[in-house]
């Protein structure tokens, strides 16, 4: 009895087997069917449906959902079949939406007579894309152009109710922006030289005085052992060791003029010392100058603007009752002047005699 049952199911399976290699027909011919399973009316693999199927509701959720735009079971079916050709029905739509819970997805269910679901884990939120979207038209070193496909991108990161109210607050015509185009691939560039510990060689230019560019160290290309990349005052700079200057020294990488050279040459190591912190510090607006500890006084109002600039960490101590003054080191530079004249008296300097006499001079040659 034994050897009957197993016989007779050896052939019920030659048989299965054998409709499931049957040929079908197809556009007139007969072809053999790729998957030995059940076929939907379009001869489409029901399997391969079912994760289409799924695919498509995590990418309908994800795009067209929020907490104020839930999406009924109902439209779900109706969107999966007009939109995408696909059967759906709503015990498979709750199946499918449990699976992609289980796989952790972060979908929340409004239950009624009619459930309704929306994605609510979001790799950004709304005031998250918002900040990001401001940084990006904020950003001097981004172009006009960059800065349009960067907030594109963003907003795609919403969902489309939400991304109509990204893209109202978008206003980058009226920003001064940087033209170089090729900032990107110079961050490239310099990022890669700086992981890769090797010297870059680049041409560095300004502008002159009808606004053409001219190049700089005579028209002769810069030797640098990158070290970091950092944003400060706007502009992104690239801080290293310059063969020229025989010293750390900062670029503005939007004025460097093409692709910079990665060299077979190993970077200069980093100074011992060396912290981009402390650098930037010290440097206004990384102004690369000579550095002095400068005792400056201030008006008890102007305390916010130096903690500001300096930290919180920065030791002051009382003048008087109106007066408190510190000692910080700074680039002696003109950024720095700048920076002390904007407060009309209200910020001194006090110490070393020479930055106060570099000081006057250059606020008499203003003057003249």
């Amino acid at each position: 009895m034994h050897r009957q049952i197993q016989a007779s199911l050896l052939r019920s399976q030659a048989f299965v087997g054998a409709i499931h290699e049957w040929p079908a027909r197809e556009n007139g011919r007969f072809m053999k069917r790729p998957y030995g399973g059940h076929y939907n009316k379009g001869g489409t693999p029901m399997e391969s449906d079912g994760k289409m199927r799924m695919l498509r509701i995590l990418e309908l959720l994800r795009n067209e959902t929020d907490e104020r735009h839930p999406i009924s079971t109902a439209e779900i079916e109706r969107t999966l079949r007009d939109r995408w050709g696909l059967e759906a029905y709503r015990i498979t739509i709750q199946k499918d939406i449990a699976a992609l819970c289980a796989a952790g997805y972060e979908i929340e269910t409004i239950r009624s007579t009619q459930n309704k679901y929306y994605l609510s884990g979001r790799l950004f939120e709304l005031p998250e894309l918002k900040l990001l979207i401001d940084a990006v038209e904020s950003s001097k070193f981004i172009t006009q152009k960059k800065s349009r496909v960067l907030t594109e991108k963003l907003t795609t990161l919403a969902s489309i109710n939400e991304a109509g109210q990204l893209r109202r607050n978008i206003s980058i015509a009226d920003r001064v922006k940087a033209g170089n185009e090729q900032i990107y691939y110079i961050m490239d560039a310099l990022n890669d030289a700086i992981n890769l510990k090797r010297k870059v060689r680049f041409l560095y230019f300004e502008y002159d005085g009808r606004k053409h560019r001219q190049l700089k160290n005579g028209g002769e290309p810069y030797t640098l052992s990158p070290y970091t990349l950092t944003w400060n005052g706007d502009f992104y700079y690239v801080v290293g060791w310059s063969d020229k200057h025989g010293k750390i020294a900062t670029f503005r990488v939007d004025r460097i003029f093409e692709v910079p050279t990665i060299l077979p040459d190993k970077a200069v190591p980093k100074p011992k010392q060396y912290s981009i912190g402390d650098f930037a510090e010290k440097a206004f607006q990384l102004f690369d100058s000579e550095h002095a500890q400068v005792e400056l006084l201030c008006e008890n109002a102007m305390m916010n603007t130096v903690l500001d600039h300096f930290g919180e960490k920065v030791k002051v101590k009382k003048a008087d009752e109106e007066h408190f003054s510190f000692t910080a080191e700074v680039s002696v530079s003109p950024t720095f002047f700048a920076w002390v004249f904007e407060f009309g008296g209200k910020i001194k300097i006090l110490s070393p005699q020479s930055v106060k006499d570099a000081y006057m001079e250059l606020i008499k040659k203003a003057m003249e």
